[in-house]
């Protein structure tokens, strides 16, 4: 599972993932996502292996000369910190963490193109553990991977999460339109924007694509969700799967974190026809954190012309992210708020083991014991009571309808 902060990483583990990968301040491809100051990152490192939880650390840049000496310095504080593994993409910098910090894994990122197992066996003899799978592989080119490859040669592939119009992750778009670079972390999603055309010859007069008065969103993918499909990547023999989303926050990590975990755990125990009737309950959890529509990526095949968005706003979410209980005493807890409620309404407190319980908020107030009606104050520290008790580390969200 993603992590963007400590405190993310904490609900991933919570929630059920094997591995958590984050970002430290630098050299990661998720420059706007929150990320990890050095002793965040020790103590997410610390919490994750007391929990028996893997940590995997992205150093995924395409790095230029003056981000080298950067990167030496960089590993060498991250091998104290004693990390599971390395994502890397560059293959100077897979040099220079073999020299550095030889005795934590190296797995190549899904941001190197590993498309053929001709590459992932070179990077293999190189002393990489683990290949993250480019987006583009079919189930029929993993299951080809497996049989050629060493048996101590894992396969991981992203099954859930954002898909990027470009190749890979390859982008020139965010920097050629706003001077931000991808391939260093820094980029602006220009593919989720909305776009019409204007003929060179013809400037101010602007043709939709489409018959739609708010443009197109042409370079736009569906998301990826294969919960329906666990049992074929299971057979496939993909070692790890893993989710996108190093820039969204607990609510969707813990959401979907629950369901995959739920899922794989059925598949792996040989009880698929209790798997497959939890499909509708795994396919309502997904889709009530935010998410644009699914689509099953390249697993199946090349997409068509429907594994891309079309038309309206490309964002759903049914549910509406409050915050995580923090000091829990029975029906009472501390809360930072993330969005507004009120005394009376409903909330649904998600349990870590699938349940979830759904409870009338009685009483707000402030620290200083000043009752509220409502929590309309962004990141405002709240007592919180309820009609039920809950746990610490447990996600709050808004009831379903």
């Amino acid at each position: 599972m993603p992590a963007s902060d400590l405190e993310v990483l904490k609900t991933a583990v919570r929630y059920g993932a094997d591995a958590v990968y984050i970002g430290g301040d630098a050299y990661g491809l998720r420059a706007g996502a929150r990320n990890f100051s050095p002793d965040q990152m020790r103590e997410g490192i610390e919490y994750a292996h007391s929990h028996h939880v893997r940590v995997h650390v992205t150093v995924n840049i395409l790095a230029h000369n003056d981000d080298l000496e950067g990167i030496e310095n960089y590993l060498r504080e991250i091998r104290e910190m004693k990390p599971d593994a390395l994502i890397i993409s560059d293959p100077g910098v897979f040099d220079l963490a073999t020299e550095i910090c030889p005795e934590i894994e190296r797995h190549i990122s899904t941001q190197a193109n590993n498309t053929n197992y001709r590459t992932c066996a070179f990077w293999h003899r190189l002393g990489a553990r683990r290949i993250v799978c480019a987006r583009e592989l079919s189930l029929h080119e993993i299951r080809q991977l497996k049989d050629k490859l060493p048996a101590d040669m894992e396969i991981e592939t992203f099954v859930h999460g954002a898909m990027c119009i470009s190749y890979s992750g390859r982008c020139l778009l965010s920097s050629f339109m706003t001077g931000r670079d991808a391939n260093r972390g820094a980029c602006t999603h220009p593919c989720r924007w909305n776009y019409s055309v204007v003929e060179e010859t013809r400037p101010g007069e602007i043709m939709p694509v489409y018959e739609n008065e708010r443009g197109t969103f042409i370079f736009h993918s569906k998301d990826l969700c294969m919960i329906e499909h666990i049992d074929d990547l299971i057979d496939a023999g993909i070692d790890s799967f893993k989710v996108e989303g190093r820039m969204k926050n607990a609510l969707y990590v813990a959401t979907v974190c629950r369901a995959y975990r739920h899922a794989i755990d059925l598949c792996c125990a040989g009880q698929t026809d209790v798997y497959r009737a939890h499909i509708p309950w795994y396919n309502q959890q997904v889709c009530s954190c935010t998410h644009r529509d699914f689509c099953t990526g390249f697993f199946y095949g090349r997409p068509d012309d429907e594994g891309q968005v079309y038309q309206g706003s490309p964002y759903h979410k049914d549910r509406t992210y409050f915050g995580i209980v923090k000091e829990a005493d029975g029906n009472q807890f501390k809360l930072e708020q993330k969005n507004k409620f009120s005394v009376g309404d409903k909330v649904e407190v998600m349990g870590a083991d699938g349940t979830d319980r759904v409870m009338e908020v009685v009483r707000i107030t402030d620290m200083d014991g000043h009752p509220q009606p409502s929590a309309p104050h962004a990141r405002q520290l709240l007592n919180v009571t309820v009609t039920g008790n809950v746990c610490e580390g447990e996600v709050i969200r808004s009831a379903g309808l």
